[in-house]
């Protein structure tokens, strides 16, 4: 595996504190921090893909109700996960952060072909998000420490279809810090 980056999948206060409120995402945010941090100080990019809907229009709005609007607190960013300087924020309308994006654009440009993929939810915009990676080509890694589900169920079944069919290599954050990004 070569050059790596971090995509952080919809951490966003609608999905923690918010319209659609994962209780199970307070658990993750710790180990993401970590993990955010050491891929800054390793010089590896950290890419948000963060839902961004367009209120009355995205079809996905119909399915979940309201929810990261587009301009609103509760599509921003948790403050412990906060973006800085250099990390790159990607707006998506719908479960993928390559559907209608430019990050494929993106990441080829940065010259990466893995992609250590978290955030919510592992059966759901992480799956989506993963599929199109394997699409395009890229590997796959997920920590089962910085991702989680509505329920373990939805996480088990999520990691475990990442896995299976996507070929994601599962591993923990501190294995991958660990590993210094190799």
């Amino acid at each position: 595996m070569g050059k790596k980056a971090i995509i952080v999948v919809d951490m966003l206060n609608d999905f923690v504190t918010g319209a659609l409120t994962c209780d199970r995402s307070l658990a993750i945010v710790p180990a993401l921090a970590n993990l955010i941090d050491a891929a800054r100080k390793s010089d590896v990019p950290v890419i948000y893909a963060n839902d961004s809907h367009l209120k009355g229009v995205d079809a996905e709005l119909k399915l979940w109700g309201d929810h990261a609007i587009r301009g609103t607190q509760g599509a921003e960013i948790i403050p412990e996960l906060a973006a800085k300087d250099g990390d790159f924020i990607i707006n998506k309308r719908r479960y993928s952060g390559f559907f209608q994006t430019d990050l494929h654009l993106l990441l080829t440009e940065l010259g990466v072909d893995t992609l250590i993929i978290t955030g919510l939810h592992a059966h759901m915009c992480v799956r989506h998000t993963s599929a199109d990676a394997y699409c395009w080509g890229y590997n796959i890694i997920i920590p089962k420490d910085a991702t989680d589900s509505f329920t373990e169920e939805d996480y088990l079944g999520g990691i475990k279809y990442l896995k299976e069919v996507y070929g994601a290599q599962i591993t923990t954050t501190d294995e991958i810090i660990k590993g210094n990004f190799r």
